[in-house]
C-alpha cells in the first residue's frame, strides 16, 4: 500500500524529514512537540513530519488532517532506510523524495530529473 493512500497527499503538501535519529517510543503529542519546539513548525498545519528511529529500520509520519492526528508507521524486517544523519538539521523534501525513502533509496537521485517550474510566455 502507497503512502499516499494512508495520508491527505496533494501537490502543495509539504514534507518535513527530521535529519538523525527520533525515539520511536513518542506518539502523537510527543512528536507534535518536536514538530513545534524543534522544527518551529505548526504541527496543525496540511504539512506531513517524517521521523526515523536509531537503527533506520523504523519510519513515522505525522499529519493533521483538520480534525485529528494521522501517524503512519513502517518497519522493515530486513535492510535500512537511507536517512540523514545531520541531527542539527530538518530537511524539507518533495513528494516525490518522500516515496524514495520508503523505497529504500537516497534522497538525492544522481540520475533523476530535477522539479522545474517555468514561466509561461505570453
Amino acid at each position: 500500500m502507497y503512502l499516499e493512500t494512508m495520508l491527505e497527499f496533494a501537490f502543495s503538501t509539504k514534507v518535513f524529514l527530521a535529519s538523525g535519529a527520533t525515539d520511536m517510543r513518542k506518539s502523537f503529542h510527543g512528536l507534535a512537540a518536536i514538530v513545534k519546539l524543534q522544527f518551529k513548525v505548526d504541527p496543525y498545519s496540511r504539512c506531513v513530519f517524517v521521523f526515523c528511529n536509531r537503527n533506520k529500520t523504523i519510519i513515522k509520519a505525522l499529519q493533521w488532517d483538520g480534525n485529528g492526528f494521522c501517524l503512519f508507521m513502517k518497519r522493515l524486517d530486513r535492510g535500512k532506510f537511507k536517512w540523514p544523519d545531520d541531527i542539527s538539521e530538518v530537511k524539507t523534501v518533495s513528494l516525490k523524495e518522500l516515496r524514495w525513502v520508503f523505497d529504500g533509496l537516497s534522497i538525492e537521485q544522481k540520475g533523476a530529473f530535477k522539479d522545474r517550474h517555468p514561466t509561461v510566455i505570453i
